[in-house]
């Protein structure tokens, strides 16, 4: 290495290299100009090879460093030893203009380059030789930058030390706020969804702001993107089974979904009966019991118990076949959602299964009060039936579920007629929905229909 010792006694031409048979580029940098920043050189990061020479680095030193130390392991584990005054630096010629912003960075806490691409290429070598203070600095100015759909799933791909590191974090959760705030409505964006890249499928299905009908949709969203996008079954089941099964939240699906999901192939079986039977137990389960579910909220698994907001609102359904076939259902409304019916809307539960009928519940404003509705669709294969009904709400003070109508041999050969109540709580809308109304508790309307076949 002696005739390299000129390196430290002049300053070195930018195009001052050596070129190997295979076009990379061998360049020197003196270890003087930088000898107060070396720390061991990161594993697994010696690439096949360029080096690059810094004009800039000549015969300077970081007399004071960028924020109390910038440290930048360029070189392997011993060179803070090593009494050699230049040592080639290896990097992939790619890196080139990234690194000399780096170095740069070092002297001015600075960049020169101003678009996101250039940025994300000079945080990559950044995260490469371990420059935090590089990093926080690339990551501050992304964030300042206009964001797109493109640029957040080139964010949102970056090496896991990257995205986990606590200077990129902030950006981290402000991309992925981004993406969903962008793709919320997933019903616009049926088609561009299938095409999305993996980072960004796991973002948006994470979220729980989506609009979605039910979680259904959710369901079909992961099964049609995985199909359309690894069509081999055994890719297939492993990237939903590591990567995105854990998004889906199991108890908010219908329950026709559900029983399909035990025999879909995409699916691991045992899996599958596992959170077919948390979801089962958890619609079986009285009201204002979630808790007992939740214990963790840092857990995945009781994170398939948080709601999202579904156009079609969940239900809690039990249901009995002795001595005849009987089931309740429970509907909670929040105040809000209630308040927004006003003056003419209209909001659905999702689907259950009653005499092996499509059927749900309707709530509206009605005429300046609310109205309630048992929908039952007739189907063309099922056989008429007659059924007795108590809808029920709780109320103050007691919270007790008080019953204010019954209908005791309602009969379905009419086929798609709806059982309806058009002032159910007999009291207009304003009184209903007021501060001092008795039937919100804790915010939340509390509405039960006992559903009883009649028997032939």
């Amino acid at each position: 290495m002696g005739s390299n010792q000129s390196h430290h006694r002049r300053r070195v031409k930018p195009e001052t290299h050596n070129r190997n048979r295979s076009g990379t580029r061998t360049e020197q940098i003196s270890k003087r100009s930088i000898c107060h920043c070396l720390k061991p050189h990161k594993q697994g990061h010696h690439q096949p090879l360029g080096a690059v020479t810094s004009p800039a680095c000549h015969k300077r030193r970081c007399h004071q460093p960028v924020n109390g130390g910038v440290t930048i392991p360029l070189f392997s584990n011993g060179m803070r030893e090593s009494k050699q005054k230049d040592v080639t630096l290896q990097i992939n010629i790619s890196e080139e203009v990234a690194l000399m912003e780096l170095l740069k960075f070092m002297y001015s806490n600075n960049l020169t380059v101003t678009n996101s691409s250039a940025v994300l290429d000079v945080l990559m070598v950044a995260d490469k030789f371990d420059v935090s203070s590089c990093i926080k600095h690339c990551s501050h100015l992304l964030r300042n930058l206009t964001m797109t759909p493109e640029t957040v799933l080139v964010y949102l791909d970056l090496p896991f030390t990257i995205l986990m590191s606590e200077a990129f974090q902030s950006l981290t959760v402000t991309a992925k706020q981004f993406y969903v705030v962008h793709y919320k409505d997933m019903t616009k964006f049926q088609d561009e969804i299938l095409s999305l890249p993996l980072a960004g499928v796991e973002a948006l299905i994470a979220s729980d702001d989506l609009r979605v009908k039910s979680e259904d949709s959710i369901y079909c969203f992961v099964l049609n993107w995985a199909r359309t996008n690894y069509p081999n079954l055994q890719d297939r089941r492993e990237i939903i089974a590591t990567r995105l099964a854990k998004f889906i939240r199991y108890p908010y699906i219908m329950d026709t979904q559900l029983t399909k999901l035990l025999t879909m192939k995409e699916f691991d079986y045992e899996f599958a009966v596992k959170v077919v039977s948390e979801a089962i137990s958890f619609k079986a389960e009285v009201p204002n019991k979630e808790h007992t579910y939740i214990r963790d909220e840092n857990s995945t698994l009781n994170h398939w118990f948080v709601e999202r907001a579904y156009e079609y609102v969940p239900i809690k359904i039990i249901k009995f076949e002795q001595p005849c076939p009987h089931c309740v259902v429970y509907l909670d409304l929040k105040r809000d959602v209630c308040a927004s019916l006003f003056p003419s809307g209209r909001i659905f539960s999702e689907e259950f299964n009653f005499g092996g009928q499509r059927s749900f519940l309707k709530a509206e404003c009605n005429t300046d009060c609310f109205g309630l509705a048992l929908v039952i669709a007739k189907e063309e294969s099922s056989c008429s039936f007659g059924f007795g009904c108590v809808v029920a709400a709780r109320t103050k003070p007691t919270a007790e579920f008080v019953s204010r109508h019954k209908t005791m041999n309602y009969n379905t050969s009419g086929g798609g007629n709806d059982l309806v109540w058009q002032n159910y709580f007999e009291i207009s809308w304003a009184k209903f929905i007021g501060e001092d109304s008795i039937y919100f508790i804790d915010g939340v309307l509390h509405l039960k229909a006992e559903l009883t076949k009649v028997s032939d």
